[in-house]
């Protein structure tokens, strides 16, 4: 059997808490249990026989004595509320509700007692045998007393459902605040440590920029130039956690022709990308500080043309991407170090995804280190729909 959600539950205790809907609903339980009792009048061939005017007046007096009861539900409820079995006082409130039951079911029989011989006149007192009217006004009683307590049953159930229903909601509440907080810590966590990334990247370019300025002042002007663009981009603050692919290959690609023109011809990248996964959302800034750590202990080594390649790929419920570089390797001179760069991707990657992301440092056997990320694959278009059927 499927449970109703929180939000279905908590909506159905504040209906019940609105005094018009109480009402209304005690009024109509009393009527349905009237008509149940006149029904089973209504079929009872020793009634039918009595003729329709006496048989009228067993129903006036049925819906009379039922909508007495209507009348006394919410002072019973408000009785269970104010004297509820708390733990240190239900002696005494349990003796305090026993002699209210009692007077309560006393009142009831005399207004029975009324209602059936003066009201509606049922029966004639005079002719009813002492013993049979001494048994009927204890049945009364006895019955007035039991439905008294079940009443209070009712109302303490409906305050139990009542607190329940608050304390869920303010659980939820509760759940609901700590996890908007943990976003935001979440969130300036990975602000904080992409913050430490433009710092870093401004400080490796300007350096290159440095190397070339007497050599290639063209190239020099358009480092600049793309750098400018760069650090517009990296220091924009309504660019979101997760960008599509596409728009992170579009930043690397300035990033590297930056390198390109420092390298002057010495560097080549090669892209294997597939197309199918360009819409897919990944960290932004994430394959900058790894394309860097390629070219830093890979590249800048070798004396020969040196090669970066991106591959990007879907694998299943993971999106794939995978730098490489040519150079001397993890056991060669230019041994590879995971510098802030690194750190910095680690700790975002656990910060987005917790443990369902792998980052994989190899040494390739033809020569030169790869680095693969393994992330879930999702979209905006994915993001949207999860959205929409939270709502």
């Amino acid at each position: 059997m499927t449970a109703l959600p929180q939000k279905t539950r908590c909506d159905a205790a504040r209906l019940f808490r609105r005094p018009w809907v109480e009402v209304l609903v005690i009024w109509a339980f009393w009527t349905f249990l009237a008509v149940l009792v006149v029904t089973g009048r209504l079929l009872d061939p020793r009634w039918a026989d009595r003729g329709v005017s006496l048989l009228q007046r067993q129903v006036l007096y049925i819906f009379s004595e039922y909508y007495t009861w209507a009348l006394l539900t919410p002072g019973i409820f408000w009785l269970s509320r104010k004297l509820a079995f708390d733990r240190p006082r239900w002696v005494g409130r349990l003796i305090l509700h026993l002699l209210i039951g009692l007077m309560v079911a006393l009142a009831m029989e005399v207004w029975v007692d009324y209602l059936y011989f003066y009201v509606y006149k049922l029966a004639r007192r005079r002719v009813v045998n002492f013993d049979l009217l001494m048994g009927i006004r204890r049945f009364w009683f006895i019955n007035e007393l039991v439905t008294y307590f079940a009443v209070l049953a009712a109302g303490f159930a409906r305050d139990y459902f009542i607190r329940y229903q608050q304390r869920q909601q303010e659980a939820a509440q509760l759940r609901a605040q700590a996890a908007d907080l943990q976003a935001r810590l979440t969130e300036a966590r990975l602000r904080a440590l992409r913050m430490q990334l433009n710092p870093h990247f401004l400080f490796n370019t300007l350096h290159a920029i440095s190397a070339l300025v007497e050599r290639d002042p063209k190239g020099v002007r358009h480092m600049i130039a793309r750098l400018s663009e760069l650090l517009r981009y990296t220091l924009d603050e309504s660019v979101a956690q997760e960008v599509p692919l596409s728009q992170e290959l579009r930043f690397l690609e300035g990033y590297l022709d930056i390198q390109q023109i420092r390298f002057q011809g010495r560097l080549e990248v090669r892209q294997e990308i597939d197309p199918a996964v360009l819409d897919a959302l990944v960290p932004n800034l994430i394959l900058q500080p790894i394309v860097e750590n390629a070219i830093k202990h890979g590249v800048s080594r070798l004396e020969t043309t040196g090669r970066i390649t991106l591959r990007a790929w879907r694998e299943g419920d993971y999106l794939c991407l995978c730098v490489r570089d040519n150079g001397p390797g993890l056991s060669g001179d230019g041994q590879w170090q995971e510098g802030l760069g690194l750190r910095n991707t680690r700790a975002r990657l656990e910060g987005l995804y917790g443990a369902a992301y792998r980052l994989e440092l190899r040494e390739l056997p033809e020569g030169g280190v790869e680095v693969c990320l393994q992330l879930p694959y999702h979209t905006e278009s994915d993001l949207r729909v999860a959205a929409h059927a939270d709502e």
